[in-house]
C-alpha cells in the first residue's frame, strides 16, 4: 500500500511549485486584460466626465481667465482668498445652511412618520404608497412650474386657501421673508417621494415576528415606533441623512426657475451663487475656486457624519 509520501512525492520541491506557478501566469494575466476590458468604458466616461473636470478645475482656480475661458494670468490662491472674504459669498453658504436645516429634518421626518402609518392601513395600502412615492417621478423643471401656480399671489391655491381663512395674501416668491420658506417647501415635497420609498422598504425589511411579539407584550404605535422600528430603521435613516445634506448643498434647479436667488438675495444659495459668478460674469477661475471649495466642504460634512452618527446606527 502506498503512502501519502508516495503519492505526492513532489509536493515540497522547489521545482513543483515554480511549475504550479509557471502555468498560473498565463491565466491570472489573461484575467486582467479581460477585466480591464470589461472596465475600459466606465473608465473612459469616469476620465472624460469627472477626472479631466476635476483637474482642469483645480487648473483653472489657480489662474485668472477671460470671458472665453482662457487663461490670462496665474494668481495662486487669490482666487481662494477672494471668495472666502466676499460678503455675497459667506451670505450664500448661510443661506445654503437654512436651506438644509429647513429641508433635510422636515422630509426625513414627514416621510417616516407617513412610512410608518401607511404600514398599519390593512386596505389600499398600494393605492397609499403610489400617492406618497409620486413626487419622485416629478422633475424639478415640472415641480417649479406647479409650484409656481400654487404659489401665485393672485390666483394660486395657497392665497385661496389663506383668504377662505380670511387672512391676507403672502407674496410666496417676492417677499424675502417668504422666498427661502417657499422654495424650501417645494423642495421637501419633491424629495419626499424617495425618502417614503427608502423607509418603507427598510420596514418591509423588518421580522413581522417582532412586531407580534411586541403587540402580545401589550406595545402600542408609540412603543413600536419607538424600540423597534427607529433601531432597526437606523441604517436607512442615516442614508437619507447623508444623501439629503449633499442634495441640499447642490442644490439649484429649484432656486433658479423660481427666485433667481432673489428678492434681495434671500435665496442666493452656494452653487447659485457659483453659476452667477462663473456664467454671468465669466470669472471662471473664481468659479473654478468656488466649485472646489464646495467639494471640500461636502466632503467633510460626509466624514463628519460617518464618524460621528455612524456609531449609533444599527446594522442587522
Amino acid at each position: 500500500m502506498l503512502s501519502s509520501e508516495a503519492v505526492r512525492p513532489e509536493a515540497g520541491r522547489p521545482e513543483a511549485k515554480r511549475d504550479v506557478g509557471r502555468h498560473r501566469l498565463p491565466i491570472r494575466r489573461g484575467e486582467a486584460w479581460t477585466a480591464l476590458l470589461f472596465l475600459l468604458p466606465s473608465l473612459v466616461i469616469f476620465t472624460v466626465f469627472l477626472f479631466y473636470p476635476f483637474f482642469s478645475s483645480i487648473y483653472l482656480s489657480l489662474h485668472l481667465t477671460d470671458p472665453r475661458g482662457r487663461v490670462v494670468e496665474y494668481v495662486g490662491t487669490d482666487n481662494y482668498i477672494r471668495i472666502l472674504t466676499d460678503p455675497y459669498f459667506l451670505g450664500s453658504l448661510k443661506t445654503t445652511g437654512l436651506f438644509a436645516l429647513y429641508t433635510v429634518p422636515t422630509t426625513i421626518v414627514l416621510a417616516l412618520i407617513a412610512a410608518f402609518l401607511s404600514r398599519q392601513v390593512r386596505r389600499g395600502q398600494a393605492g397609499i404608497r403610489f400617492v406618497y412615492a409620486l413626487p419622485m417621478a416629478v422633475s424639478v423643471g415640472t415641480g417649479a412650474v406647479i409650484w409656481g401656480l400654487l404659489f401665485n399671489p393672485s390666483v394660486g391655491l395657497l392665497n385661496a386657501g389663506l383668504h377662505a381663512l380670511g387672512l391676507g395674501p403672502v407674496f410666496w416668491l417676492s417677499d424675502p421673508k417668504w422666498a427661502l420658506f417657499s422654495v424650501s417647501l417645494m423642495t421637501v415635497w419633491l424629495n419626499f417621494g424617495f425618502a417614503y420609498i427608502v423607509l418603507v422598504g427598510g420596514m418591509e425589511a423588518i421580522p413581522e415576528e417582532l412586531y407580534e411579539s411586541a403587540r402580545l407584550d401589550g406595545a402600542g404605535l408609540w412603543s413600536l415606533f419607538r424600540f423597534i422600528v427607529l433601531p432597526l430603521l437606523s441604517p436607512h435613516l442615516f442614508f437619507l441623512l447623508v444623501v439629503s445634506v449633499i442634495g441640499a448643498l447642490q442644490a439649484f434647479g429649484q432656486i433658479h426657475l423660481l427666485t433667481q436667488g432673489g428678492p434681495m438675495n434671500a435665496t442666493n444659495v452656494y452653487v447659485y451663487n457659483l453659476y452667477l459668478e462663473a456664467f454671468r460674469d465669466y470669472r471662471f477661475g473664481t468659479g473654478s475656486a468656488m466649485a472646489l471649495v464646495l467639494f471640500a466642504l461636502v466632503l467633510v460634512l460626509t466624514l463628519a457624519q460617518f464618524r460621528v452618527l455612524e456609531k449609533r446606527v444599527h446594522y442587522q
